[in-house]
């Protein structure tokens, strides 16, 4: 008999690609969801995604849903990727972050408990939690994070993963996943908003991008990798947490000239802080930076340190940064040269 695993957020980046390393497997899955009137599913390659699945709609901040859900489906295991996951967003909306955040964990977990005991969860945490800390960063060290979404991660993991887990003796553990990317990422997302923004540019469509911290500093690797360490921390005889990340650290703007060189887009930069501006060959600006996109309190530089990971589970990242900045910039190339024929089409109507 076939395993069986529920996924919140399973609409995501992360649950996109889970969803169909779970359906290779051969399990069978239940995506729990928000209702939305767009397509929910719009993101994956798969149009016949939806058909493969069982879909359960709801929400973590909706009691009486999650209590639903567990009635008509009982998991032998749980990746819960459902969250208020913008870090810029969270300072906006800082109670939806807490109750999604942590009180959702909270409410899933304690039903799912109910309906099986034996049921192995696993938690989406995040790098963000390590704040103010200096990298690199691994699983022992000191959590001190700097905003409100990274506040409400901490007291899920502190709260629930590391109660239950020792209190309740559930196999409940923590991902501590440093950022990951991907061509399915959201448009909001500095990464993608890089990709997509200079596509555009590129294409003539857009004449500058606005940026906030250029000199921030993250560990980007690709999400397609890091939903295969998902599944392996539920496969484990012991619950634990484990730091996923690449070891390697770069800048926003260091992101952005690998980007502009792919796209065969020279920058050049001039200037410091706020003023700091990137020109194309032909000097026009193409890169601003806007303080209003800064984060009102900045985490430091964050580069994970994946040791445990390697060793216990045997885990190395196979998507580096070159390649990941090639899949990011191929897709959004051909969305944007679609948007272009779009345009084009409109404007020979007009005439």
């Amino acid at each position: 008999m076939s395993k069986k695993a529920l996924i919140t957020g399973v609409t995501g980046q992360d649950g996109s690609y889970l969803v169909e390393f779970l359906l290779n497997k051969g399990y069978e899955v239940c995506g729990f969801i928000r209702r939305k009137s767009s397509d929910p599913f719009s993101n994956f390659d798969d149009p016949n995604i939806s058909s493969k699945i069982k879909i359960a709609y709801g929400n973590l901040r909706d009691e009486e849903t999650i209590e639903r859900l567990f009635e008509t489906f009982i998991p032998d295991e749980i990746y819960n990727l459902a969250a208020q996951s913008h870090v810029g967003v969270s300072f906006l909306c800082p109670e939806e972050s807490w109750d999604v955040n942590f009180k959702g964990l909270e409410r899933l977990v304690r039903y799912a408990v109910l309906k099986n005991p034996k049921v192995k969860i696993y938690q989406a945490s995040t790098s963000e939690m390590f704040g103010a800390s200096n990298p690199p960063q691994n699983e022992n060290t000191v959590f001190d994070p700097v905003s409100p979404y990274a506040e409400s991660k901490l007291k899920a993991h502190q709260d629930i993963v590391l109660k239950y887990r020792n209190e309740k003796k559930v196999f409940i553990c923590s991902g501590i996943l440093f950022n990951h990317e991907s061509p399915r990422r959201g448009k909001q997302f500095v990464t993608r908003k890089i990709t997509f923004g200079l596509s555009k540019i590129k294409l003539g469509l857009q004449e500058y991008l606005e940026l906030g911290n250029l000199d921030a500093k993250r560990d980007w690797g690709f999400a397609g990798d890091y939903v295969e360490l998902m599944w392996q921390m539920l496969q484990q005889e012991v619950p634990s947490d484990y730091v996923i990340a690449t070891g390697e650290m770069y800048s926003v703007r260091d992101f952005v000239n690998k980007v502009s060189d792919y796209l065969d887009l020279p920058i050049t930069w001039e200037g410091s802080g706020v003023d700091e501006v990137g020109k194309d060959s032909s000097g026009n600006i193409i890169i601003k930076v806007n303080r209003n996109l800064y984060r009102p309190t900045e985490t430091s530089d964050l580069c994970g340190d994946s040791t445990k990971a390697q060793k216990e589970l045997g885990w190395q990242p196979k998507v580096g940064i070159n390649e990941l900045v090639k899949k990011m910039v191929d897709f959004d190339l051909i969305e944007a040269e679609s948007f272009k024929k779009k345009i084009e089409h409109i404007n020979s109507l007009r005439k």
